[in-house]
């Protein structure tokens, strides 16, 4: 009721109950940027645009208790933005050149969060929104414009990904992990 009562005074242009909303939303704001761009400097980053984004655009709200789906939906945006920026950019790795004996390869475990923005855009926004935020099914669907049964698919074939991205064994035809 706290949050519904902030909300509606940041609508009416209150900057002080929209940071008491950030604050509150923070951790959940954080831990989804990091799992779309992989590391803390980005992650900030886009909790950061997400702030000024949700602050120029806090009186279109049209319903308070999707506060935070709405804000959710701006940092999804500007996470793609950051990861398009990314792109564009050439490693420093690729203008040294390598000595042979430092071009042997490594196998190297792929962590989870490695794994999960290997994901097909789709899956990984669901299993996000689904696992790290902890968002019901309806409200991810919701966030994602697609209906609840997309979602579901969306998860499954995200989990089944993710399984053979992080070195799953063959059972019963499908992918599990060791």
């Amino acid at each position: 009721m706290k949050e519904i009562i902030l909300v509606r005074k940041a609508i009416k242009g209150d900057k002080n109950a929209f940071e008491e909303l950030l604050i509150l939303h923070s951790d959940q704001l954080y831990r989804t940027a990091y799992l779309y761009v992989g590391n803390r400097e980005d992650a900030l980053d886009v909790v950061q645009e997400t702030a000024c984004k949700g602050l120029l655009s806090v009186k279109q709200i049209r319903d308070e208790k999707f506060f935070l789906t709405w804000l959710t939906r701006i940092l999804i945006h500007c996470a793609y933005d950051v990861l398009n920026k990314k792109k564009k950019e050439i490693p420093i790795e690729k203008w040294i050149d390598h000595s042979p004996a430092k071009r042997v390869k490594h196998v190297e475990r792929i962590d989870l969060v490695e794994a999960i923005s290997r994901l097909n855009e789709h899956y990984r926004n669901a299993v996000i929104l689904f696992y790290y935020q902890d968002l019901p099914i309806s409200e991810v669907a919701t966030i994602m414009d697609i209906p609840e049964n997309t979602v579901k698919t969306y998860l499954f074939r995200g989990k089944s990904q993710l399984k053979k991205l992080l070195g799953g064994v063959e059972y019963n035809g499908e992918e599990t992990i060791s």
